[in-house]
């Protein structure tokens, strides 16, 4: 009997995408996986509005397999202001994708900053550029630009002692850059600034851990359901990177947190967006077992690799090459594959900036050369495991 394959997807982010859904054609992409970023968080997705980029994308030869991200507001996170009404819109807008054909929505719960590196030019020694993450650098933008209280506390004094001397060396310009990187946020939405951050901070100030899984289980404990009714999947996205940062609370980056979520709300629906990046960066994840404990529930799958330091930095590898087991991780979710009626999908998740590519602008880690090598080196070890032809 032939292998059941995953389903092998694209990160676009629409229209003033620089990689065009021709281009991503030609890398061998199967399906898109997007999101209406022009829309405010909190705000209802129409059918109207999503119709529009299904038929973008079928005008482009793509169905719009996942959704990344269905963002959810800070108020439903913090469980605050006019947080009942947003957990309504929300249903609102699963059911207006359902009604659309799209069934799985990607999400996560990482307060005030979403994913967070340090520098988004780190040169390899190949000449490619790749994503970067340095606790020195954090600290220092924490402890010296953001100048948050007691921000120091939250850092080894190795650490502390580092971020000192940069503080000391780098020029306006570099710390500029660092600000900027920091505070990137995703395309097509609106920018943050460090005056904002602070006050987003604020609301944060008596979240800890225990409240803030709390908030997160009120939210599925409300959403899911409706979602499994619809015939809808959930995947949380775990934290990027899975650790506290700025002293706020991180609830995502472990094989129990991951468990607990997914206890949150026992419905077919409520699952998980395993991504070997953000729970790579981790020495503490054994990524096979969580797989094989996680198991089904596993919706959607975002696949890169990370090169960790002593201290804990870390870059972004080739895929298959860096801490990360990929082979391993193959082999587990191609098993859960084989008992699956639904093709789960995956996408490689970012990639170097390399080639043609280092003289164009291009979305920090969706640059279309890197993911095309990814996307090829993940195919050809999804068949080597399997076996049999495409």
């Amino acid at each position: 009997m032939k292998p059941k394959r995953l389903l092998q997807t694209w990160r676009w982010f629409g229209p003033n995408d620089p990689v065009s859904l021709s281009d991503i054609k030609q890398a061998g992409a199967q399906g898109i996986v997007t999101a209406l970023h022009h829309v405010p968080h909190g705000e209802v997705w129409t059918k109207d509005a999503i119709n529009i980029r299904k038929d973008e994308l079928q005008a482009g030869g793509f169905e719009w397999s996942v959704v990344e991200s269905l963002t959810v507001h800070e108020n439903i996170k913090t469980r605050s202001g006019n947080y009942a009404t947003l957990i309504e819109k929300y249903k609102q807008s699963l059911a207006n994708l359902a009604a659309c054909g799209i069934k799985i929505v990607t999400y996560n719960f990482m307060p005030v900053n979403d994913w967070t590196r340090t520098e988004i030019n780190h040169t390899l020694p190949n000449g490619s550029r790749a994503l970067y993450f340095n606790w020195s650098d954090l600290a220092l933008f924490d402890i010296h630009i953001l100048q948050r209280n007691d921000a120091h506390l939250s850092y080894s004094s190795a650490i502390v002692e580092k971020a000192f001397l940069k503080n000391n060396s780098y020029n306006t310009t570099e710390k500029e850059n660092l600000v900027n990187t920091i505070l990137y946020g995703i395309p097509g939405e609106e920018k943050r600034t460090t005056t904002g951050i602070k006050n987003e901070l604020e609301k944060y100030k008596y979240i800890d851990h225990a409240a803030l899984k709390s908030n997160l289980a009120h939210f599925l404990q409300q959403v899911a359901p409706v979602a499994s009714e619809l015939g809808m999947q959930l995947a949380i996205h775990p934290d990027d990177p899975p650790f506290d940062i700025l002293g706020l609370p991180r609830i995502v980056c472990s094989r129990q947190d991951l468990l607990d979520i997914i206890g949150f709300s026992d419905v077919p629906a409520n699952g998980i967006c395993f991504c070997t990046g953000s729970l790579g960066a981790s020495s503490k994840n054994d990524l096979p077992v969580m797989i094989q404990e996680l198991n089904t529930r596993i919706h959607f799958a975002h696949l890169r690799n990370v090169a960790r330091d002593a201290e804990g930095n870390f870059f972004e590898s080739d895929h298959l090459n860096g801490n990360v087991d990929m082979y391993a991780v193959m082999k587990e979710l191609s098993a859960i594959q084989q008992k699956s009626e639904q093709r789960i999908p995956f996408r490689p998740d970012h990639g170097h900036q390399m080639l043609d590519d280092l003289n164009k602008t291009t979305v920090p880690g969706y640059s279309a050369i890197g993911r095309l090598r990814g996307l090829a080196e993940l195919r050809g070890l999804e068949q080597g495991i399997t076996g049999g032809i495409l």
